[in-house]
């Protein structure tokens, strides 16, 4: 990277560049916003990364700083805004190391983990590019500002979280599969689902960005219907790649219609799925792994568990009738009355295909037949190509 001629800061003094982007206090995976001085903490990294060195001086980086100022080809903004850092080592010399930071924007980098997975993809492949500038540390700032945890020895991340005693929600629905009727608890269960989602949409968020990111990420991302579709062999029954073709091509018609509508941004778990639910035998309820920053559309989290009240029916066609019929109506028109979500049906399309790809998909769930996959994709199909979901579409999958 060229650099224009600037006056060095003094290494004593706080380095400002790093704090022009600032933070909104809703969700903690925002960048943070550095009221300190940072330069103790480059003077440590500098120590470590060369033993014995000093740092001398501290100066940001332009976006662009090309000394040919041609304005048609001037850079008006960058991923982050790095500091070059001067150093004398132990015998005398000088050397110059970049400090680079990332900051949240619309293009995939408005989580802290997709920040971090970039500093961290760096890192690990740099050295493998011919020619290419070391990458000699990758780490995380203190929220404080006052030191930086280096990552540079680590390996896979780990995440250790509190336990809940119970069992998950998916053995319910398994035991009503096999009896075909409903027990005393089921539909007090169902309806307890109902509750907690509401209880989680309430809480709006206004931030555009985020919503149209959970709108790609729904079509686009690898954990979304492209990368589902992509996991599908060429041979699995009922899903010949023509078919996959027209559900991922209706599926992008889909984002064009939901991508403005970011005034339905809420905080969501993101994954409510039979297997991330529990009850205990007191009835409690816990929720697992909340997903995709916790926060997008409501319908996810409502398609997310209706559409398994269909599944685990779809091989117990007589247990639709008796049993998961009532489930699946009952905790829709409980939801809606909860929340007065009347969009919910003209929006939910795209994510109940996504979900249902993941059900049929052999990858996931292996076991079920080829006539019960046809089925699903059917209803995806019927779904995907209707302006509004009709809850009773389910019922066709049983006619």
């Amino acid at each position: 990277m060229p650099v224009a001629p600037t006056t060095p800061t003094p290494a004593t003094g706080a380095i400002n560049s790093l704090r022009p982007w600032g933070g909104v206090a809703t969700f903690p995976d925002v960048a943070h916003e550095f009221t300190g001085d940072l330069t103790p903490a480059l003077s440590a990294a500098v120590a470590k990364i060369r033993p014995g060195a000093r740092l001398v001086s501290v100066r940001p980086f332009g976006i662009d700083d090309a000394v040919e100022r041609d304005s048609a080809t001037l850079k008006g903004t960058g991923y982050g805004i790095p500091l070059r850092l001067e150093i004398e080592l132990r015998d005398g010399s000088q050397e110059t190391l970049v400090f680079h930071t990332a900051k949240p924007d619309a293009f995939g980098h408005d989580r802290r983990a997709d920040r971090a997975a970039d500093m961290l993809l760096a890192f690990d492949r740099f050295a493998q590019i011919p020619h290419h500038v070391p990458a000699l540390d990758v780490g995380a700032m203190s929220r404080d500002g006052a030191s930086l945890v280096s990552l540079a020895d680590a390996g896979d991340f780990y995440l250790v979280t509190g336990y809940a005693p119970g069992h998950v929600y998916a053995d319910e629905l398994r035991r009503i599969a096999q009896r075909g009727a409903l027990g005393p608890d089921d539909l007090n269960h169902a309806e307890a689902l109902a509750r907690a989602l509401a209880e989680i949409h309430s809480e709006k968020i206004d931030n555009p960005l985020r919503y149209t990111r959970s709108i790609r990420d729904l079509v686009g991302s690898g954990e979304g219907i492209f990368g589902l579709i992509d996991a599908y062999d060429p041979s699995v029954d009922g899903a010949p790649p023509e078919r996959m073709q027209r559900i991922e091509s209706l599926c992008d018609d889909w984002r064009w219609k939901l991508k403005g509508k970011h005034a339905r941004l809420a905080r969501s778990h993101g994954d409510f799925h039979p297997f991330n639910i529990l009850f205990s035998d007191a009835h409690d309820l816990a929720l697992l792994d909340s997903s995709r920053g916790s926060m997008g559309d409501p319908a996810d989290d409502v398609t997310c568990l209706s559409i398994n009240y269909v599944f685990f029916a779809v091989e117990h066609p007589e247990a639709w009738q008796g049993a998961f019929r009532v489930l699946f109506h009952r905790f829709f028109d409980l939801y809606s009355q909860l929340t007065g979500d009347e969009a919910l049906l003209s929006v939910c399309a795209p994510f109940f295909a996504w979900r249902g790809l993941v059900i049929c998909n052999p990858v996931w769930y292996p076991a079920l037949s080829a006539a019960a996959r046809d089925r699903m994709l059917l209803l995806i199909e019927r779904v995907l190509s209707s302006e509004r979901f009709d809850p009773k579409m389910a019922d066709e999958v049983f006619a």
